[in-house]
C-alpha cells in the first residue's frame, strides 16, 4: 500500500519577519500553523514537545523551532563538525526527487551553529558544501526550559538548487537529543516528523520526507 505524504501549509506573509521587531514578529508566528507531529519510532520514551512553523515571503522561507529540553548538551569542544553533530540540534533536509540526488542538509544546534552539507544517497555526504551565506540568517536562545531556532532561508536559493516544485517543498524535519548515560559518554535519541518505517535511525531515506506547501504561491 502507498503511503500517504504528509504535508504541512506554510501561510504567506507581506513582510521580512527576521528584521521586524520581536513582539510583531511573534505576532506573525502565531498565526503560522504549528506542528508537533514528532515522534521517535526507534524509542519507547515520550518526545518532549518540539514545535515547528515556517512562514514565507517572496524572499524568504521563515522557520522556527521551539523545542523543550530542561538538560541541553552542547559539545563545546570546539566549533567543528564533530562537536556539532555530538551536541542537541533540529535539522532540516531539503531534497530535488525522490531519488535523493541530491539533496541538501542544514543540521543547527542551539548556539546556533550549523552543520551544512550536501549529500547523494546512501549518505555520500560532502561537508565542504556550504548553504551560500547571503542566503540563510539563524538566530537562537536558550532558556531554562529549552530553546529556539530561527531562521529563514532565502526563496532565490532553495529554487536555484530545485527544491521549489509546484509550490511544494519536499522536506525533512528532525531533532536529534543527546542523553547523558551511565558511564559518562552521550547518545542520542532520533526523533522525526515522519516516521521512515526502518529498523534503526535514518534519516537519509526516501521515506524520512514530507512536504512543504507554500499557500499562495
Amino acid at each position: 500500500m502507498q503511503r500517504i505524504q504528509k504535508k504541512y501549509a506554510v501561510k504567506r506573509v507581506d513582510t521580512g519577519l527576521l528584521k521586524i521587531e520581536e513582539e510583531e514578529r511573534n505576532i506573525l508566528w502565531n498565526t503560522a500553523n504549528e506542528l508537533v507531529d514528532f515522534s521517535s519510532p526507534w524509542n519507547s520514551e515520550k518526545v518532549k514537545k518540539i514545535s515547528f512553523r515556517a512562514l514565507w515571503d517572496t524572499e524568504f522561507l521563515f522557520f522556527i523551532f521551539k523545542v523543550e529540553d530542561s538538560a541541553i548538551y552542547i559539545d563545546t569542544t570546539d566549533d567543528t563538525i564533530a562537536s556539532i553533530n555530538n551536541s542537541d540540534r533540529v535539522e532540516l533536509f531539503f531534497r530535488t526527487d525522490r531519488n535523493l540526488d541530491p539533496y541538501y542538509c542544514l543540521e543547527i544546534d542551539p548556539t546556533p551553529r550549523i552543520m551544512d552539507f550536501k549529500a547523494r544517497p546512501n549518505k555520500q555526504f560532502d561537508f565542504s558544501w556550504n548553504w551560500p551565506a547571503e542566503d540563510i540568517e539563524v538566530k537562537s536562545s536558550i532558556g531554562k526550559t529549552g530553546f529556539v531556532v530561527e531562521g529563514a532561508i532565502s526563496i532565490r536559493s532553495l529554487n536555484q538548487f530545485g527544491l521549489i516544485k509546484s509550490g511544494e517543498i519536499e522536506a525533512g524535519i528532525y531533532r536529534a537529543k543527546y542523553n547523558k548515560q551511565e558511564n559518562e559518554t552521550y547518545e542520542p535519541t532520533w526523533i522525526t516528523w515522519v516516521n521512515p518505517a526502518t529498523e534503526t535511525p535514518n534519516f537519509h531515506i526516501e521515506s524520512s520526507f514530507g512536504v512543504l506547501k507554500l499557500e499562495d504561491f
